[in-house]
């Protein structure tokens, strides 16, 4: 049985492509120590476990059909996930099986991931939904004709599950039987909560069983949150789809539905703790007009910065690589959104010189997204740290990039090394969609993910002051800290434009204190928290207090 004296956080994840999911899976299980119940959908895809008989059991060429193939390390055959199907990953901590230090029950385990179900599918009117010997999952009419509705396939090891259930909720069953013998169970057919006359949106049975998973698995207390139910491409505007300028009634559009509505007026005055008093000495000059006779561009200088003095004087910049246009047009930025120019070869050479030049100890490299490119432009960072580190092999460097579409492109920077991985989050889930249309919250958990399972030191970043709560952003903070990672960068939202989404609310300094002390709590290595904390601010210091073993080492 699991640990039940922590609640339960629930996510609602969306639509995920199964390979991301797996990697914040495997980032929870690994890394983490709460009990969480991840929920989504994915698209098309078959998955099969060590034991599965794939000659007998998979009838098609998957690519064919549209759908990935991938292999897991759960129980199981082969099974199907796609659209209609609500799949759910609890991630829980098991209580020993004899009360020592022994191994968990595994079966009782898998008995009450059956229970959840079998309780939700009775809440909504399946009440003949139950358990039929020898066959795992939930199954309807066991006694006379049965018909399995939930598949279920785990995996516990030190005492930690992950993997889990998929509920039929209103799949499209020949897709699923044509194509494959589901669990290599051929005697049965399957069927789904739609099938047997059950009308119910997918929302309504998430809310339905996540309910019952926190009576299960969180003595009742649940934390959840929730992205963007609806995530079709319709309503993007020209702007947020990274075509130019355009107008905000869409973002506010979708702010509203998330339930953020009032503002504050671009024309209020800011608090005294928001308005900093910016001093350039002759140094900042000097090291500006070298950034203008190599043609380079730093975030500091683009972005005004407020804390450019500070970081330079201390031997830190961020350079801004791959041009200074942008394919994508989140909600908060001020980079132009025109079709982007061809990568510049000579770039990584004359950031290497510059580094030299400004005399840094630490370097961090930016990039716009680059969808366009083929490599998403990782190829281009990655010779942007080759080139500092030809030139000085002991400045470190950070990257702070795009998601590169969760594609294998990432595997160019990770081989890279930088010393400190950095990809932000930016919001909380339910601000996701207006806030960073073209990206997704479990798409920058996996990113963040896989950089924590190369070794890397992994960072990422919130911007507060949008219309997210303070129990969100701690939400937030958890689930980072639930994949491991080692530094967090929280700091106030500055409306760049009327056409970038309004600031719904000043964060006072004791809050963005607060944050720290949890997110440190939560065993994040360093959380940088302050109404004018930026991605780069105090980054070298940030890497040493939270490795200060490793931080250099490659």
């Amino acid at each position: 049985m699991a640990d039940t004296s922590t609640q339960l956080h629930v996510r609602w994840l969306g639509r995920v492509p199964y390979a991301e999911a797996l990697v914040v899976q495997d980032a929870m299980f690994r890394n983490g120590s709460g009990n969480r119940l991840l929920l989504m959908e994915h698209p098309h895809v078959f998955t099969y476990g060590p034991s599965a008989d794939l000659k007998k059991n998979l009838r098609c060429d998957p690519a064919a059909v549209g759908a990935d193939f991938v292999r897991v390390k759960r129980g199981g055959d082969i099974t199907y996930h796609g659209p209609g199907q609500l799949v759910g990953y609890p991630l829980v901590n098991l209580a020993p099986k004899h009360g020592n230090d022994g191994p968990a029950d595994s079966v009782a385990y898998v008995c009450s991931v059956e229970q959840v179900i079998i309780n939700s599918l009775h809440e909504i009117g399946l009440t003949n939904a139950g358990r039929l010997a020898g066959y795992p999952g939930v199954w309807l009419d066991v006694d006379s004709n049965p018909r399995k509705i939930c598949a279920i396939g785990v995996r516990v090891s030190r005492r930690r599950t992950m993997h889990g259930f998929a509920v039929n909720v209103h799949t499209d069953l020949d897709y699923m039987s044509t194509n494959i013998v589901p669990c290599g169970i051929s005697e049965y057919p399957v069927t789904s909560i739609a099938a047997e006359g059950i009308d119910i949106s997918m929302h309504d049975f998430t809310d339905v069983v996540a309910r019952h998973a926190a009576n299960m698995w969180g003595n009742g207390e649940m934390e959840r949150q929730d992205v963007a139910w609806k995530q079709t491409p319709d309503d993007l505007s020209a702007f947020s789809r990274g075509e130019g300028p355009g107008q905000p009634v869409r973002m506010l559009g979708r702010l509203a539905r998330a339930g953020v509505e009032d503002s504050i007026p671009l024309s209020e005055r800011k608090p005294d703790w928001i308005r900093p008093h910016v001093k350039h000495g002759e140094e900042v000059l000097t090291l500006k007009k070298t950034l203008r006779e190599l043609s380079l561009v730093t975030v500091c200088e683009e972005a005004g910065c407020p804390n450019l003095s500070e970081c330079w004087n201390d031997g830190t910049a961020t350079f801004m690589v791959l041009g200074e246009r942008c394919t994508r047009a989140c909600g908060f930025c001020l980079i132009d959104t025109q079709k982007p120019e061809a990568p510049d070869g000579q770039e990584p050479m004359r950031i290497a010189e510059a580094v030299a030049k400004m005399d840094l100890k630490f370097a961090v490299l930016t990039m716009v997204a680059r969808d366009d490119l083929a490599d998403e432009g990782m190829g281009h960072v990655a010779e942007c740290i080759h080139a500092i580190r030809s030139v000085d092999s002991n400045i470190q460097v950070e990257t702070l990039i795009s998601d590169g579409r969760g594609t294998d492109s990432l595997n160019i920077l990770i081989d890279a090394r930088p010393d400190v991985f950095n990809h932000n989050m930016e919001t909380v889930p339910r601000l996701q969609r207006a806030v960073r249309p073209s990206a997704g919250y479990a798409r920058s958990l996996s990113v963040l993910a896989r950089g924590k399972a190369a070794g890397l030191t992994v960072k990422s970043g919130l911007i507060v002051g949008m219309g997210e709560t303070d129990d969100e952003v701690l939400g937030v903070l958890a689930d980072l800290a639930e994949v491991g990672v080692d530094i967090v960068t929280i700091g106030q939202y500055l409306r760049p434009t009327t056409n970038h989404l309004p600031v719904a609310r000043w964060v006072e300094p004791a809050i963005f204190n607060m944050y720290k002390r949890v997110g440190e709590e939560l065993g994040i290595g360093h959380v940088e928290s302050s109404p004018l904390t930026r991605s780069s601010y105090h980054a070298r210091e940030s890497a040493e207090h939270a490795v200060p073993v490793t931080i250099g080492m490659r």
